[in-house]
C-alpha cells in the first residue's frame, strides 16, 4: 500500500490527494493530513494552507475525504481539495441566478415591446372596422405583420368584405335595374287599366282585364326571376348538389325544344357524349341549357341552325350551345349577363333581359366557366365544368 501512495503522489503533476494510512495497531504510515483527523466514510478534513498569496479566509483549507477499513485491519484515509468544486458551484449558482434574471427582464422588456406594437397594429385594424361600420365599404384591413396566421385572418376578412361590397352593389343595381326596367311594363300596365275602366263594352273590358292579368304575369315572372337570381349569387342552392347525368339533362332538353325550333323553322342538332356525369343541382343545370337555347331560337332568324354538343376531352367536361345567327358583337358580349340588359335589335321583342343573367348565376354557382365566343357566324357558349 505504501508503494502505491508513493507511486501515485509522483504520477501526479501536483498533489491533488493526501492520504493518511495507519496500520491495524493504529500507527500511522503515512499522514498528509497534519493535524486533521479523519474517521470512516465520508466527511471533512481542515488543513492549514501553506499556499502563498492564498485569498482562502484564515488560510484553512478544507479537503473532502473518505475512509476505508482494509482488510488486514488497517485505514486508509484519502482527501481532496474540494474548493475548486465549491467556487465552480457557487459561480454556476451566481451564474444561474443572473442569467434567469437577465431573461426574465429580456422576456418582459421584449414582450412590452412587441405587445406595445400588436396593440398599435391592432388599432390600426379597428380603425379601418370603425370606419367600415360608419359606411365606408370601400374600406379594407391593413395586414398586421406579426405571424402568417394573422395576415391569413387579414386577407379572409378582406375577401369577405369584398363579397359583401359585391353583394351590396348588386343589390343597389337591382334597385335600381328593378325600379328602370319595371317603369314601363307599370306605366303600360296602369294605362291598360284605366282604358278598361273607361270601356263601355264587356268585349273590350274583358279583354282589357285578360291583358292586364297577362302583363301582371310578366312582371311577377321579373320578380321571380330576380329572387331566383339573388339566392344564386348569394350561395344558396349548393346543399342540393350531388352527382347528376349531365347526357340526360342535356338530352332531355334538346328534346323538349326540338319541336318548338321546328315550328320556328329552325334546325337544332345535338351532339351529346353518353354517361358524362357531374356534381350539380339538376334542375338547375337544365334551367341553365333551357335559357341557352331558348334566347338561341329567340334571336336568331328562320333557317338558323343551333348545336347544342357535350364533350369530355382529357376529363374536362365541356358543353356548348352555338347557332349561325347574327350574333353578338365584341364590345357587348360582357354586358348581355348582366340583369335587364338587352341588345338595341331585341328591344322590341318580349323577354326581359334576365335568362343569360340567371344562366351566369347558375354557372357562377357551379364554378364552371361561362365564355361566350364568335362562332363565325353566330354566337357560341361554351361552358366548361371544375
Amino acid at each position: 500500500m505504501l508503494t502505491a501512495i508513493q507511486r501515485h503522489r509522483h504520477s501526479a503533476r501536483e498533489q491533488q490527494f493526501r492520504y493518511l494510512f495507519e496500520d491495524a495497531d493504529g500507527k500511522i504510515l503515512v499522514n498528509d493530513l497534519g493535524g486533521g483527523r479523519a474517521g470512516l466514510g465520508w466527511g471533512t478534513v481542515l488543513i492549514a494552507d501553506d499556499d502563498v498569496g492564498t485569498d482562502r479566509e484564515g488560510g484553512i483549507e478544507q479537503l473532502k475525504s473518505f475512509g476505508t477499513r482494509l482488510s488486514d485491519g488497517s485505514l486508509l484515509v484519502i482527501a481532496t481539495d474540494a474548493y475548486d468544486v465549491q467556487e465552480l458551484r457557487h459561480r454556476l449558482n451566481l451564474f444561474t441566478i443572473w442569467s434567469g434574471a437577465g431573461i426574465s427582464l429580456f422576456a418582459l422588456v421584449g414582450g412590452f415591446v412587441i405587445g406595445g406594437l400588436f396593440m398599435r397594429r391592432l388599432d390600426r385594424v379597428n380603425e379601418s372596422v370603425s370606419r367600415i361600420m360608419e359606411g365606408n365599404l370601400a374600406e379594407r384591413l391593413p395586414t398586421i405583420g406579426m405571424s402568417p396566421e394573422f395576415d391569413a385572418l387579414s386577407a379572409n376578412l378582406n375577401r369577405m368584405l369584398d363579397r359583401i361590397g359585391a353583394l351590396m352593389e348588386g343589390m343597389r343595381q337591382v334597385s335600381t335595374d328593378i325600379a328602370h326596367d319595371l317603369r314601363t311594363p307599370l306605366s303600360r300596365l296602369r294605362q291598360h287599366l284605366e282604358a278598361t275602366r273607361e270601356s263601355s263594352s264587356i268585349e273590350n273590358y274583358d279583354a282589357g282585364v285578360e291583358l292586364a292579368i297577362a302583363q301582371t304575369d310578366n312582371i311577377l315572372t321579373i320578380f321571380r326571376a330576380l329572387l331566383r337570381i339573388g339566392s344564386l349569387e348569394g350561395g344558396i342552392g349548393r346543399q342540393r348538389f350531388g352527382v347528376v347525368d349531365l347526357s340526360e339533362i342535356m338530352n332531355r332538353v334538346y328534346l323538349a325544344y326540338q319541336p318548338v325550333a321546328e315550328d320556328l323553322q329552325k334546325v337544332l342538332v345535338a351532339d351529346h357524349m353518353a354517361d358524362i356525369s357531374v356534381q350539380g343541382d339538376g334542375e338547375l343545370l337544365a334551367q341553365m341549357f333551357t335559357n341557352l337555347i331558348d334566347n338561341a331560337l329567340g334571336h336568331t332568324p328562320p333557317g338558323t341552325q343551333i348545336n347544342s354538343t357535350l364533350s369530355s376531352v382529357n376529363g374536362q367536361v365541356i358543353a356548348s350551345i352555338s347557332d349561325n345567327g347574327p350574333g353578338i358583337p365584341d364590345s357587348e358580349r360582357s354586358k348581355v349577363l348582366a340583369r335587364f340588359y338587352r341588345l338595341d335589335r331585341s328591344r322590341n321583342m318580349p323577354g326581359s333581359g334576365l335568362g343569360l343573367a340567371l344562366v351566369a348565376a347558375i354557372a357562377a354557382l357551379h364554378e364552371i366557366r361561362l365564355s361566350l365566343e364568335n362562332n363565325t357566324p353566330g354566337l357560341r357558349v361554351e361552358l366548361k365544368f371544375p
